[in-house]
């Protein structure tokens, strides 16, 4: 399992299209993706769990993916938060 922190840049957190962004290439891998807030842990390749564990500005998160490709995975979504500033 690959994991990594990241702390959320975008005004708007990870709602709607930012979150819609996040979800499409959590999707692009085939190892399991989750998103981890405090004590909330969601599937990254569902936006309406993703919708609920409520992400704004701010917020640091847990990137953790396990699989095949898990490496990239981590560091593919990771790189996409931090390009996030709509």
């Amino acid at each position: 399992m690959q994991t990594q922190e990241v702390e959320i840049v975008n005004p708007t957190g990870l709602h709607t299209r930012p979150g819609n962004m996040f979800v499409k290439k959590a999707k692009e891998y085939t190892s399991a993706v989750t998103l981890v807030k405090g004590d909330k842990r969601v599937n990254a390749k569902s936006l309406l769990t993703l919708m609920k564990a409520g992400i704004s500005l701010g917020d640091k998160v847990i990137i953790e993916a396990e699989g095949p490709d898990e490496i990239e995975a981590v560091q593919g979504l990771s790189s996409l938060i931090a390009s996030l500033t709509e």
